[in-house]
């Protein structure tokens, strides 16, 4: 299936999930709808695992492959250096935005809430940060482990251990680098039938949510919900227009490259998802391999914008509401803490969640004020996740123009000749192309 066909049928998949949720909803009884949602939420499970199938083995054999062909240590250390600082001014950017927007418009003002007790929500359990916490989920005992829990964090630490020792011994690892680069196609392939069975998933998820919850619930939120909504609007505008002054122009190209992806992000709600179709449209949009299998996985564990975002206008929205007042020094220092917190959870279920239950806890606000956001917390789990994808592919962009790549028309500097690039392992076919043109 093309591209532009499966970009129609997944959005078609949403109207009509929409349109199929709400008759449910209004006309079929109660019983009906939850029975309904339950059992039509199969699909959604059997696509999610079919992704979750594919995601270790694909990050693996990428990141593996990438680091491996950056041909040593110095290049590896200046990328993740430049990897790193950019999700850094990223994080920053995302959590302050939220308290920015949060305090100007003030969505949880009047509403008053009395907790009825000062116990964890739903099963969500505050986890304090710790350098332990962090180790527990950064360190893996076991790759295998790892993989059967799909620890991406656990995962993307084994895969660049494994790619810088497969670079330091030399010819020896071109046989298992060549294995691991035929895995990752192999897999890119995998992930192209995978990907026929979004718009019926998308349909599944959508109707599943409309049947059981109605519209309704988007309207007596909608305030809290078009407020956050409008925060994560002005963080794809600062990013991207962060990233059309740095890259140029051709950044718009990217992003409409990605809007299939984070389509499927949205509607699925899982970053996860997103992957595979986010590294082939970076391919695409012309940054290298090495780059885009070394940034990528790593952003799905550090730069997940949209989550950050959400965390401080979550705390903030909830202390509003039980008319507690944090001066600001008291927000500064929740921003310090989210910059940390945000990282030592990755891989967390319901992680967004978890760290806010843990923010609460340090400004003595009741967590019990999570009830106010467990109903619409899967509708804006479904913003977050797509701007987590827009964030991490604009990252990659911005790390490989960085490194001086040039992504064609629109782009900012000049492309590289191919005497410059007779040392590039793996050159991109946009390169070759310009440097022939000329």
């Amino acid at each position: 299936m093309k591209s532009k066909n499966l970009t129609t049928m997944i959005i078609l998949g949403l109207i009509i999930g929409v349109i199929a949720g709400f008759l449910i909803n209004e006309f079929c009884s109660q019983e009906f709808a939850k029975s309904y949602a339950s059992e039509i939420s199969i699909f959604t499970d059997i696509f999610l695992r079919l992704i979750k199938m594919i995601i270790a083995p694909l990050i693996i054999s990428t990141l593996v492959v990438g680091i491996a062909k950056m041909g040593d240590a110095k290049t590896l250390g200046r990328v993740f250096s430049k990897t790193l600082f950019l999700f850094i001014c990223a994080a920053f950017i995302s959590i302050l935005l939220g308290l920015v927007v949060v305090n100007l418009l003030r969505p949880g003002d009047g509403i008053n809430f009395v907790a009825a007790g000062a116990g964890a929500v739903d099963g969500i359990e505050p986890v304090p940060f710790s350098a332990k916490v962090f180790i527990a989920h950064a360190i893996p005992t076991s790759i295998v482990d790892a993989m059967a829990r799909n620890e991406i964090l656990q995962i993307v630490v084994f895969s660049i251990f494994m790619g810088i020792s497969l670079s330091a011994i030399g010819d020896k690892a071109k046989p298992i680098v060549s294995v691991l680069d035929s895995l990752a196609h192999l897999m890119l392939k995998l992930t192209g039938y995978v990907m026929l069975f979004a718009p019926l998933t998308v349909f599944a998820a959508i109707s599943a949510m409309i049947s059981e919850r109605g519209l309704g619930v988007l309207v007596s939120a909608g305030i809290f919900m078009g407020e956050f909504y409008f925060t994560l609007a002005g963080l794809w505008v600062i990013l991207i227009g962060c990233s059309v002054l740095l890259i140029g122009r051709c950044t718009l190209r990217l992003i409409k490259g990605i809007s299939e992806p984070a389509l499927l992000a949205f509607t699925t709600s899982s970053s996860e998802a997103a992957f595979p179709g986010t590294l082939e449209a970076l391919e695409k949009f012309g940054v290298s391999n090495k780059i885009a299998s070394f940034v990528l996985p790593i952003g799905y564990s550090f730069n997940l914008v949209g989550s950050m975002a959400y965390c401080s206008f979550a705390v903030i929205f909830i202390a509003q509401a039980c008319n507690i007042h944090l001066g600001m020094g008291e927000q500064i220092t929740m921003l310090l803490i989210l910059m940390l917190t945000s990282k030592g959870l990755a891989g967390v279920p319901r992680a967004s969640l978890v760290v806010i239950a843990a923010t609460l806890s340090q400004f003595n606000i009741p967590e019990a004020g999570l009830i106010l956001l467990m109903g619409v917390d899967p509708f804006l789990d479904m913003g977050r996740s797509a701007t987590n994808v827009m964030s991490n592919a604009v990252g990659a962009a911005l790390v490989g123009r960085w490194e001086g790549e040039h992504y064609g028309e629109g782009c900012r500097g000049t492309a590289r000749s191919l005497d410059s690039m007779v040392d590039d392992s793996e050159p991109s076919e946009q390169f070759i192309i310009e440097a022939e043109a000329k």
